[in-house]
Formats: structure tokens, sequence, C-alpha cells
């Protein structure tokens, strides 16, 4: 059973391809906002062009551009070859790569850079396998003085950690090949996860508002 996993919720371009749960091949590098024109031939590159049984990829939140690059070329591949696809979420496989460093009881905090001064955040228990609230946005000072934990993670702790003026930051990008570490939790559909309301609104909406 080979899995193609698909990550570019953030400022990482992150591919892996598994055979029965077995890391066999791999690309991950932070291009920033390069994902649409580096995705396919790091996927190419992988063994067999990145053929594979089924194919997961992340669905958010993080980057609105970078999500939907991801979803839509997961889309396009299981539509091509005939595969099964799922989601997962980005601050998932970072709380799981997380625990793997994290000590003591506290629980495990994500955080994923946003927009308009925000982050996106998800608190974890200690060993960052069970989410224990939602994703949410929230303005960084805001948030500076409602997490306490000593140690943040995610691609905005370097930033959540310097509002609040204490702690430590470990900044971690989600990557492909950790997806066996949540391979056994519950599978998301492969549509986009925002974290927050879309800034854009159609006329209807505007209307109705």
């Amino acid at each position: 059973m080979r899995l193609l996993v698909i990550d570019t919720a953030t400022q990482a371009l992150s591919v892996a391809l598994l055979e029965d749960g077995a890391l066999i091949g791999r690309h991950h590098e932070i291009v920033g906002r390069g994902h649409a024109e580096a995705l396919l031939p790091a996927i190419a590159a992988l063994p067999d062009g990145g053929r594979a049984d089924a194919i997961a990829v992340d669905v958010g939140p993080g980057s609105f551009t970078g999500v939907r690059i991801g979803i839509a070329a997961a889309r396009a591949l299981a539509l091509a070859w005939a595969l099964p696809l799922h989601g997962y979420s980005a601050p998932s496989i970072i709380a799981a790569s997380a625990a793997r460093r994290h000590q003591g009881d506290d629980p495990v905090i994500v955080t994923i850079t946003g927009g308009h001064g925000e982050l996106f955040w998800q608190p974890f228990t200690s060993d960052g396998m069970t989410a224990t609230g939602p994703v949410q946005s929230t303005p960084i000072a805001l948030l500076a003085d409602q997490i306490s934990a000593p140690v943040i993670y995610g691609t905005g702790a370097e930033a959540l950690v310097t509002a609040r003026g204490a702690g430590a930051a470990l900044t971690l990008y989600p990557d492909a090949a950790d997806y066996p570490l949540i391979a056994d939790l519950h599978p998301l559909p492969s549509t986009p996860l925002y974290g927050r309301g879309a800034d854009a609104k159609t006329i209807a909406e505007r209307a109705a508002s």
C-alpha cells in the first residue's frame, strides 16, 4: 500500500511517498510562495513519479493560496490515477511532530502564521495526538494574553513568544514525512480548512449583511 502525501499549507513545500507506513521518498523545502511552480516537479521526482494507491493532502489552515494549490493538485492526481483522497489538518501534523520534542504535561500549543496580524492556533494534549479545542484565528496581541504555555510550536511560534516577551518558540513546518504519526486519526474531507471566515464576500453576502 503506497500513500502519496502532499503538504503546501504553509511556506514549506513537502511531499512524501510512503509504502506500508515506511518512507521511501521525500522532498521538503521552504519555498515561501513558490508552491505552484515546484509542487508537480517535486512529486515527479519521487520514486515511480509519486504513483501511489491513495493520496493524503494538508487542508489547512495556513496560506490561503498554498492550501488551494495542494488540494487542487491532489484532486487532479486522484482523478487521473483513480485513487482515493482524504485530508488532514496542518495543526495535527505539527502537534504530532512537536510531541517528540515536548516535555512535561503542559499542552502542546500549535500556531500557524495567518493574515491580518493573526495566528491560527489549536491546543493539543501533551502527547500531541488529541485536539482539546477547535482551530481558531486570533490577533497576536490578544493571543499573547491568553496563552501561558512555556513552549509554543509551529510557524507562528516566534511571533507569539516575541509578543508575550516570555517563553520558548520552536518553529515547525508541516512535514509530509511525519504523516505516519497521525495515520490513525480520523481523516478529513479534501476541502479547505480556512480557520476563519473569508475576507471577501459575494454580492449576495454583502447585500444580506
